[in-house]
């Protein structure tokens, strides 16, 4: 079996409950209770959205993924800044909220599109010295971070609910914390902030419109398994029984006509998915062999 889900991960569960339940799901369709399965980023479990999931040998494909962008929509929350820097933290400032707060936000919003430093927050996934963030501050314990650079493509406010709160929509790269960039705007307009919901709206070629829920994958685990070359823009060529039997095991093969790329998918006469090949010339070389069974 080889395949992505895009999930629809609802407020509550860790994005580590949801990729199990999927697992099972499969499992159980597939009759192989020890399948791979894996999510593509994770979600914090207070957010919703796109959670995309390999299935299978779909796993092995996860680093060929290259686009890694993102799209949230998010609340800004001013007047109260938090420890974990989203509505679950415990207070850690407070402040009137002035009356022109809108259009401070407005002019500041530019200003943090393109290329940006953050410091991960502590309560993140981020690794230090052997343990994650996330498990120092939990013992409440605050460590010296590393800035790290990423990417606002487009930052744009949706509208604003009384009486302090901005709907926002983040377009940006892998890594980007939406958490901290709101606690971010909220220091560069001069009031503490934090972040309230958050949804993720598309995760590189994942989109929301197309996210299933889990109860929805239960009933049509076929369905919902979608194929690789869907998501990964490589095309595909189709080998000849001999032909896919020696990519199979491994050897370089001549390609049945000129490449269409350097990276393809490989089929067989039966239209299984045999691996990932690289053309070198009139020859094909493996990448990423998938074995029947295996």
């Amino acid at each position: 079996m080889i395949g992505f889900v895009n999930v629809f991960k609802p407020a509550g569960p860790t994005s580590a409950q949801i990729v199990a339940r999927v697992r099972r799901i499969y499992g159980v369709y597939g009759r192989d209770r020890s399948i791979a399965v894996g999510h593509l980023g994770t979600l914090d479990p207070q957010a919703a959205g796109v959670l995309p999931v390999a299935v299978g040998k779909a796993t092995r494909l996860i680093p060929l993924l290259t686009d890694q962008r993102k799209a949230y929509a998010a609340t800004l929350v001013l007047g109260r800044s938090t420890t974990s820097q989203d509505a679950l933290g415990e207070t850690v400032a407070t402040a009137e909220v002035p009356a022109d707060w809108r259009a401070r936000l407005e002019a500041t919003l530019e200003s943090f599109t393109g290329r940006i430093t953050q410091i991960p927050p502590m309560y993140s996934a981020v690794h230090h010295e052997g343990k994650r963030l996330y498990e120092l501050a939990r013992e409440g314990k605050v460590v010296e971070r590393k800035s790290r650079s990423v990417t606002i493509y487009g930052l744009s406010l949706l509208g604003i609910e009384p009486p302090a709160i901005a709907r926002i929509r983040i377009a940006c790269s892998e890594g980007t914390y939406v958490r901290t960039l709101c606690e971010d705007l909220g220091a560069a307009i001069g009031v503490p902030a934090h972040m309230g919901a958050l949804v993720r709206e598309a995760s590189g070629p994942f989109v929301l419109s197309e996210a299933r829920t889990l109860e929805a994958i239960s009933d049509d685990p076929q369905s919902a398994l979608i194929a690789p070359e869907h998501i990964i823009p490589f095309p595909t060529i189709v080998l000849d029984l001999r032909a896919s039997s020696d990519f199979r095991a491994g050897r370089v093969v001549a390609l049945p006509e000129g490449a269409p790329a350097q990276t393809v998918f490989v089929r067989d006469h039966s239209r299984m998915l045999v691996g990932v090949g690289e053309a070198h010339g009139a020859m094909l070389a493996p990448r990423k062999v998938f074995v029947p069974h295996e």
